[in-house]
């Protein structure tokens, strides 16, 4: 093959649709293969078969290619809480927004479980994690204020359905595809509903 076909064969690697995705994959592959530390921008940019230039048009730096999708989450959660019923609770129209982002988290489940995989194995990661959920609460908490509910009830509500969420994607990745993230999420509320409603302990009187 001559220089100039290679050449030409590059370029329109580098141009081909869903550069994205293919950074994407290509990022969480070297993750779990080399360690997150270990990699770097040019090694998952040639991984994949673009340039670093091409990285940088997506990606700010390499931790962000995990946590990318966490603006268009929440304005997904945002929308969702506002297009619950009038008559909804708080709690309910926090979780409905949630089950209808699981449909699309569904869909990227293999991503899914690897990017958890490489997140629990690192620190950094994992803070930045609990970042994220923190301002996907704060989200729907003024979601949820938009919708009339006070300040306080609303932070209430908005923080349980993320715990909800954390615990139901957790049980999702780990069971596999016996139940969808939906149904986890329905669980997990239901649980959480009994343990609200069991009766507080009383302390001793001595």
């Amino acid at each position: 093959m001559s220089v100039s076909a290679m050449a030409k064969m590059a370029a329109m690697a580098r141009w081909q649709p869903d550069a994205r995705g293919r950074l994407e994959r290509a990022a969480l592959e070297l993750y779990q293969t080399r360690g997150y530390h270990n990699t770097t921008v040019s090694e998952i940019a040639a991984h994949a078969g673009l340039t670093e230039r091409t990285f940088f048009r997506y990606f700010a730096d390499k931790r962000e290619v995990l946590f990318y999708g966490s603006s268009a989450l929440q304005q997904f959660l945002v929308e969702g809480v506002a297009a619950a019923p009038p008559s909804a609770t708080p709690l309910d129209a926090a979780l409905a927004a949630l089950e209808c982002a699981a449909e699309v988290i569904e869909q990227r489940r293999e991503l899914a479980e690897q990017r958890r995989a490489v997140i629990s194995a690192t620190a950094e990661l994992q803070e930045r994690e609990l970042s994220k959920l923190a301002t996907l609460a704060t989200a729907v908490a003024g979601a949820l204020g938009v919708r009339g509910v006070d300040e306080h009830a609303a932070t209430l509500a908005a923080e349980a359905a993320i715990a909800v969420f954390k615990v139901a994607f957790e049980r999702w990745i780990d069971a596999g595809a016996q139940r969808s993230l939906a149904q986890h999420i329905r669980a997990s509320a239901a649980e959480l509903r009994a343990v609200v409603k069991t009766p507080a302990r009383r302390e001793r009187t001595r």
